[in-house]
């Protein structure tokens, strides 16, 4: 039986993936804090101490305080980019919350917003 290599996820490589989720509003599955999660990044970018963090929708797996009812701003997180693992873009609807920018704080300087991306248009293939 022959030794199999697992590919590493680089935080670079979880960066393109989160900004390619954002850009498409395509949702994610990955695994944070030993949690799988399901969720919508809306926001990526730096908190006001220059470090990577997205500000998501999560809509469906697991997390420590529990998931709210559909469509709650309960349910949204500020993760540490770094601390995210196995993250995939999947298909499925987006998800979120009125007003997604806030807290602010999460991302003060974003790279990409999902309200500044166009919808997306399944019928034809985007």
């Amino acid at each position: 039986m022959g030794v199999v290599q697992a590919k590493i996820q680089t935080v670079e490589d979880i960066y393109g993936l989160v900004w390619n989720s954002v850009a498409g509003k395509r949702p994610i599955e990955a695994s944070y804090h030993g949690c799988h999660r399901l969720f919508c990044p809306q926001r990526l970018g730096r908190n006001k101490e220059g470090q990577l963090r997205v500000l998501c929708y999560q809509y469906g797996g697991e997390s420590e305080s529990g998931l709210q009812t559909a469509g709650s701003p309960a349910n949204r997180r500020c993760i540490a980019l770094e601390k995210l693992s196995r993250v995939k873009l999947i298909e499925g609807a987006w998800h979120t919350a009125p007003n997604h920018s806030r807290p602010a704080s999460c991302v003060v300087e974003a790279d990409i917003d999902a309200e500044d991306q166009p919808e997306r248009a399944p019928q034809k293939g985007q």
